[in-house]
């Protein structure tokens, strides 16, 4: 990134709006960057496009390689020759995401996409797909890890027989023979999940927009990613972790996070020069022009939590590898462009580290006006270097925040402000334009003023979550104009 003010605005693909049941990377989202561009908007935020396991969320993925499938457009199957036009057709509500419904009916069709294609025979595309598969070494892999949670009725993979769960050479093997047709379904979908990415891509980057992807620290236990590289996590002798991630109660959860994931053998991994985090971060800078690092902290120290605990509340902070192991990234990989999620609870030694390598950090304007004027989010604390935020996909929307917070709070922020209350969501985003900060990011639901109804995810909570989409009809017309004559004001593109 340059030195250039920035702005932008963090979108899932999954909010889109469109008829399939669930956002996807077709052209709703292609009408997304065109309003992002007349907006005069430069950054494009999405959440992590992993394929998601335990309730839906993308903080939860099968695969720290892998797309997530279901946001592949149908349309462009059909255009292909892979689907028919009538077999799309569907009666979804399109105000939000019915995982339940969607998520059999999308990869019923998928299936059967693939199939199709196979079908075909010799053709330019099957040379395409062939030199896909050729060419990323994770894939076989994570496709065969599909293939047998299906065949073991989507048991995790620690409860597969021996042989299979800790990988015998003989087993894979024979199981890849036998799987092999819902292996090649699996290889299909990551294919066309890719290709129409790099579409994607292409098309930001023809409108002057820059993408930034997500990175959480920890990936599933029942991941392909922790099945072929068991040795790199702590685990017991039946493949099942000793120590779990979360973090202690906060601002979110008074008895903490209980993620669940489990935690890196550092030790193992600097003995191997931290050669799969490097592979993660080559391929995120494939798919992004830009990384936010989710829990920068767990680096630097991590909580970890007895594997038989009912919440985060007893656990410990254990040291990571911090700048050893960004010195091996940075020698591997060259400038870090990072955003370091740095909330919580942050100490000096995290500081120093994110400031060893010049990651700039984040600023959540929801946090700012419930303490005195040493509050690191107030903006007459902000730092260059930073990166503002109204709120995060983990926030209320600054609507809802706004109309539950108590007078006292309210006439704090306005008696901050210098101005009576007037349209808090507009005022508060106005307030991150003109931070100092180089880069300031609006959640779509805030740039639309939607209310409580409209919250990606609350913390702590299993069910509900992730299921909003914003309609088209909401993009009103002078919306556009209005968000360009602000970034203008505020001297940001």
């Amino acid at each position: 990134m340059t030195a250039r003010r920035h702005a932008g605005v963090l979108l899932h693909p999954t909010s889109l709006p469109g008829a399939d049941g669930i956002g996807s990377l077709g052209t709703e989202l292609f009408k997304f960057l065109d309003f992002l561009s007349q907006a005069k908007f430069s950054l494009w935020q999405v959440l992590p496009l992993t394929p998601p396991a335990a309730g839906n969320s993308p903080y939860s993925a099968y695969s720290a390689f892998a797309g997530n499938h279901l946001l592949i457009d149908l349309h462009q199957l059909v255009d292909e020759g892979d689907l028919l036009p009538q077999a799309i057709q569907n009666n979804f509500p399109q105000d939000h995401v019915d995982f339940d419904q969607v998520t059999p009916w999308k990869e019923s069709l998928l299936h059967k996409a693939a199939e199709n294609f196979f079908n075909q025979g010799k053709t330019p595309r099957l040379q395409e797909f062939w030199q896909f598969c050729d060419t990323t070494y994770w894939l076989h892999d994570y496709a065969l890890f599909k293939a047998l949670k299906q065949h073991y009725h989507h048991k995790p993979w620690h409860r597969w027989p021996n042989e299979l769960a800790f990988r015998k050479p003989a087993a894979l093997e024979q199981s890849s023979a036998k799987l092999g047709p819902e292996i090649g379904v699996q290889k299909y979908l990551q294919w066309q999940f890719y290709r129409q990415w790099q579409q994607v891509r292409g098309a930001a980057k023809e409108r002057g927009i820059a993408i930034i992807g997500d990175l959480p620290i920890f990936v599933a236990h029942d991941s392909a990613d922790v099945w072929c590289n068991q040795e790199l996590f702590l685990l017991d002798g039946k493949g099942r972790p000793t120590a779990v991630a979360g973090v202690p109660p906060d601002y979110f959860s008074a008895t903490g996070q209980l993620w669940g994931n489990p935690l890196y053998n550092w030790q193992i991994m600097a003995q191997q020069g931290y050669g799969w985090w490097i592979a993660r971060f080559r391929q995120m800078f494939e798919l992004f022009d830009q990384v936010r690092i989710d829990h920068f902290r767990g680096f630097e120290a991590a909580w970890h939590v007895p594997a038989t605990a009912k919440t985060a509340a007893h656990g410990s902070w254990v040291p990571g590898p911090g700048a050893v192991f960004f010195d091996a990234v940075k020698a591997s990989l060259g400038p870090l462009s990072f955003i370091a999620e740095d909330l919580g609870v942050i100490t000096p030694k995290v500081e120093a580290l994110r400031d060893r390598y010049n990651l700039p950090g984040m600023k959540i304007l929801q946090f700012a006006f419930d303490s005195d004027a040493a509050n690191p989010y107030l903006p007459h604390n902000h730092l260059p270097n930073s990166v503002v935020y109204t709120g995060t996909h983990d926030n209320d929307t600054t609507k809802g925040w706004f109309n539950a917070l108590p007078a006292k709070t309210i006439n704090r922020m306005y008696d901050y402000l210098g101005f009576a209350d007037t349209e808090p969501v507009q005022d508060l985003i106005r307030v991150a334009l003109m931070s100092v900060a180089q880069t300031a990011i609006i959640p779509m639901q805030d740039v639309l003023e939607l209310p409580t109804e409209a919250r990606m995810n609350q913390p702590g909570t299993a069910l509900g979550n992730w299921n909003w989409r914003y309609q088209t009809a909401q993009l009103k017309q002078g919306l556009a104009d209005h968000y360009a004559g602000l970034l203008k004001r505020y001297g940001r593109g």
